[in-house]
């Protein structure tokens, strides 16, 4: 790869299980589930956490979520999936932990505060850009900013999970016709002073393919932490195989 890669890695460390640990700190008012397993509701994220991602927890998932859900989970390593489940989508990721604390330039654009009336716009501006899976509801995890271009919603960045004291930016995208004026970089920059002035700490995930998206990341301070799994779970009806359930 063009990049460079910094990994460390601690077994206990709160990024290990990004999703779990949002859904009992900074993001515990989402959570739905039980005491041990825990997800989003749909209409606001489709992540699961799983306090091991073993197959038992995979169990509990499928007992307490509604019929026909799709998760998706993070983890460290490969897991074998169990039948009740349909692997929809494995995606190598990058976790970047911004540990670098380059200067951040100022903004020379207007940023716009995204709400409600917004969010048709930005559900189809992630559509077409894919950053991650983005839905109605996605809003409400808090502090998307945008940029508009003639009354239009060219680009735009938020905030997903938050395992205090972390927090994700997210859904960072820009139109293909605005691609290369540095609008990504911009709104990065805005949320990482956010989260900063919070105190907490700016990370995020990206495809590890995304060449472009890393270089960007890195020159705002960012390293890579640790390579993880993404898989997209569908579940399946009880009737399919139920003598492999047991």
């Amino acid at each position: 790869q063009k990049w460079k890669c910094y990994f460390w890695f601690q077994m206990d460390h709160v990024l290990n299980n990004p999703i779990y640990n949002a859904l009992i700190s900074g993001n515990k008012i989402f959570a739905r589930g039980d005491e041990r397993v825990k997800f989003f509701p749909e209409d606001i994220s489709p992540f699961a956490g799983l306090p091991e991602n073993s197959q038992p927890d995979l169990h509990v998932l499928y007992q307490i979520s509604p019929a026909k859900s799709f998760f998706i989970l993070f983890t460290v390593q490969e897991m074998e999936i169990p039948v009740k489940w349909k692997v929809m989508a494995q995606m190598n990721i990058l976790q970047m932990v911004r540990n670098n604390p380059v200067p951040l330039a100022e903004a020379d654009e207007e940023l716009i505060v995204l709400q409600e009336e917004h969010v048709l716009e930005m559900m189809a501006l992630t559509k077409m850009t894919n950053p991650g899976p983005f839905v109605s509801g996605t809003i409400r995890l808090g502090h998307y900013m945008g940029i508009f271009k003639e009354g239009r919603l060219v680009a735009m960045a938020g905030q997903r999970l938050h395992p205090n004291p972390f927090v994700e930016i997210s859904a960072v995208c820009t139109h293909p016709d605005h691609v290369g004026k540095g609008y990504a970089g911009i709104l990065v920059n805005d949320q990482i002073k956010r989260i900063l002035a919070g105190s907490e700490t700016p990370f995020l995930h990206v495809l590890e393919v995304n060449e472009r998206a890393i270089n960007l990341y890195q020159k705002l301070g960012f390293v890579i932490r640790k390579r993880v799994i993404g898989y997209g779970l569908q579940k399946q009806d009880d009737h399919i195989h139920p003598e492999r359930y047991a």
